[in-house]
């Protein structure tokens, strides 16, 4: 067992006592009509938690009609869980008496501990987190607005609205108690109140990674929703996720930090540092993890994983109302990957017999073309496109009413949940044209329907059913063996790590340094030779053989085109030595000749397709590798993806088929098709430096790899690798 899972079964208990409190304590207990404390006093009884409520305030003697104590001390029995809403400057003298007199669990609603990065407040944190790792203190905030745990009917929010308390296959956790608020008060409209609401706050104590692992181990939860701000253990959470992942509980993710402004949000909310999100899907991906962009989209996703189930692909069938609604499902699919293939001869000849039609029905079928004619003929049509072996998924048009009437309506429903109900061969849903609300009436009908989703409106209906096919493929990826390669000399390595700086600042390798690197682990590079003197490059073009490219060698020049310290095309010695005069000219104009340590001559690459491949260093999620197309658009264009190291064949092949640049490779508008197993093999093998020097490696930059034609290899015409000593090896 590693670290982080040995951690997360220590912290399972710690959660199981902060959702199964044998007391609660609220400290910081009072009556003033509207305050926190005495909304978490009203929902402790309202919702039924039956162990013992003590109140500690020392300015009461008695509140709403039971005895006030002045502390934790004076109790009449060891306290166990607290909730703690005092200010920020008196939790850690509560906590700690609480601690000592036996309380194994806490809650803290109270602000101050850094959010905002103020000085006292980073030293509050600090005391906090010592305090915790000294007593074993479970805690869920600070910052936060309780938590709703359904089993034991312990319910500390201070939120009046109603809620759904009892056990449930969802649960949720996040870093904004808001957020979770508002997310549950839509799965209860939807009948999906989640048993689990954890407002984890500051995350000082227990994080959303400890909650996950717990859930994992409940039998009753199948889904777990996470609001995620930043991810404060890596380790700790990809394992969590493995956890979840082996017990067959589908995690998705809300993520902040997408942006810049969203990022920078982040970090005035939490004080952490938010991580891009490519880095947090190339990290999570394979472990089952669903990040999706809108808490909407999480609804839907809910909404389908509870009643339907992921499809076995992606190839749907539908039947529509209207043959406009058959054109919006045909839009929201290409855009999410999704297809609505042309149906069997069989299951076409079934439904022509079925509706009495002469021409090809299609595929999404038109209800226009008789469908809807009998309760008997609907769901004839439902069977013949569930038993067709071209559809993963069959989608119906269809809204739950909001009160009675609708008598056709359900009875359709109705036969389609018995249908299924009886063993359909494929998942069945109910796709809405637009978004809707539910009645009371609606939530009734709906309950009668357990083996149907109803998911609302088309784009976010697909996106829902790509997000949870796409988990299945990504998942897939991260099984499989990483190649074998040979032993890299160790004596190498430990000369490269001798580079990087014990401070931290980091220290870029020059482009021969950064290519020793490179060729350690296999990948090619053409012929070249450093230079000092127009002289000296003459005769290294010589020995190389024209056509040459000349590249101005500096630890202070990055970025070498920008300051035309690349020259291309060379085919003769008086060519060189013009570039090499014109290239020194204009780096003294801009003051940059004096750390100029001299210049590569390299080899001409003539064609191939150039990409861009490295190694990133997210500053939360780590190390990822990157593919994509290269070149000077490398920025403007963006074409690139991401997967978290280490890297398999099938997992680089995966990578490189996410981007644009993949059709270039298989040869664009009639031009040969390049050796993609040369830029695989490139790709397992930063792979596998990501792994090797961990606890150095920044970023790598390779810009341009040029895949040669098929057969003949690929070659890293300019890299640049920037260490950083980072104390230890990332958690992998």
């Amino acid at each position: 067992m590693n670290d982080a899972a040995a951690e997360l079964e220590r912290s399972k208990l710690q959660v199981a006592a902060l959702t199964a409190p044998r007391n609660v304590v609220l400290v910081g207990a009072s009556d003033r009509a509207g305050s926190w404390a005495a909304r978490v006093w009203a929902n402790l009884k309202r919702y039924g938690y039956d162990g013992p409520i003590h109140l500690v305030n020392p300015n009461r003697a008695e509140i709403v009609g039971q005895k006030c104590y002045p502390n934790t001390a004076a109790l009449p029995e060891p306290p166990d869980h607290l909730v703690v809403l005092v200010p920020a400057n008196g939790v850690i003298a509560v906590l700690r008496e609480a601690a000592t007199a036996g309380a194994r669990s806490a809650t803290v609603f109270s602000a101050g501990f850094g959010e905002a990065s103020d000085a006292a407040g980073m030293e509050r944190r600090r005391e906090l987190a010592a305090l915790i790792a000294e007593t074993g203190l479970a805690l869920s905030g600070p910052n936060c607005m309780g938590n709703v745990c359904g089993k034991s009917r312990l319910v500390t929010l201070s939120d009046a609205r109603g809620l759904h308390v009892g056990p449930s296959p969802v649960a949720m956790v996040g870093q904004s108690g808001g957020i979770m608020l508002f997310t549950n008060s839509v799965l209860v409209e939807r009948g999906h109140g989640a048993g689990y609401v954890i407002t984890s706050g500051n995350e000082v104590g227990l994080t959303i990674a400890d909650y996950i692992a717990f859930f994992a181990d409940q039998p009753e939860v199948k889904v777990v929703l996470c609001y995620v701000e930043a991810v404060a253990d890596v380790a700790k959470f990809k394992e969590a996720c493995r956890a979840a992942q082996r017990e067959g509980k589908a995690v998705i993710v809300h993520k902040l930090g997408l942006s810049q402004a969203g990022r920078e949000a982040a970090m005035a909310h939490t004080g952490s540092l938010a991580g891009s999100a490519r880095a947090f899907d190339a990290v999570t991906a394979e472990l089952g993890v669903m990040r999706v962009d809108s808490l909407d989209d999480a609804v839907e996703t809910i909404e389908l994983l509870l009643h339907t189930g992921m499809p076995a692909g992606r190839r749907l069938g539908a039947i529509t109302l209207s043959g406009a609604y058959r054109g919006l499902l045909l839009d929201a699919a290409e855009k999410c990957g999704l297809g609505f293939p042309a149906l069997s001869a069989e299951t076409d000849a079934k439904l022509r017999a079925l509706l009495s039609v002469g021409s090809l029905v299609g595929n999404p079928l038109d209800g226009g073309f008789g469908v809807l004619s009998s309760r008997d003929t609907y769901l004839a049509c439902v069977a013949a496109l569930d038993e067709d072996p071209n559809i993963d998924m069959l989608l119906l048009q269809e809204e739950l009413p909001r009160e009675p009437g609708a008598t056709r309506t359900e009875s359709y429903l109705r036969g389609v949940e018995a249908y299924v109900a009886a063993g359909a061969r494929k998942p069945i849903a109910f796709v809405s044209v637009l978004s809707h609300g539910y009645s009371d009436f609606t939530r009734d009908l709906r309950a009668e329907l357990p083996h149907l989703s109803f998911l609302n409106e088309a784009n976010k209906a697909l996106r829902a059913i790509d997000r949870t096919v796409r988990r299945d493929e990504l998942r897939l990826l991260g099984v499989g063996t990483v190649p074998h390669l040979a032993p890299v000399d160790p004596a190498a390595l430990a000369r490269i790590r001798a580079v990087a700086r014990d401070d931290g600042t980091p220290i870029a390798l020059s482009e021969a340094q950064s290519k020793d690197l490179l060729r350690l682990y296999g990948i090619a590079t053409p012929h070249e030779i450093l230079a000092s003197t127009a002289d000296e490059a003459a005769a290294a073009a010589r020995t190389i053989g024209f056509p040459v490219v000349l590249k101005v060698v500096s630890p202070s020049i990055q970025h070498k085109s920008d300051v035309g310290g690349v020259v291309l095309g060379l085919h003769s010695e008086a060519e060189l030595r013009t570039a090499y005069d014109h290239m020194f000219a204009g780096l003294r104009a801009r003051d940059l000749d004096r750390a100029v340590a001299g210049v590569l001559v390299c080899q001409q690459m003539e064609g191939g397709v150039e990409l861009a491949l490295g190694l990133h260093r997210d500053p939360e999620m780590g190390l990822v590798v990157m593919a994509g197309a290269g070149g000077v658009l490398l920025e403007l264009m963006q074409d690139v993806a991401f997967a978290s190291p280490p890297m398999t064949e099938a997992k680089a092949r995966a990578l490189i088929a996410e981007t644009r640049a993949a059709r270039l490779l298989a040869g664009w508008r009639g031009a040969p098709p390049s050796d993609v197993d040369a830029v695989v093999a490139a790709v397992v093998a930063l792979g596998r430096i990501a792994i090797d020097l961990a606890d150095v490696i920044l970023s790598i930059d390779v810009n341009p790899f040029v895949a040669l034609a098929e057969g003949q290899g690929g070659m890293a015409l300019d890299a640049l690798v920037v260490l950083s000593r980072l104390g230890r090896a990332p958690p992998r």
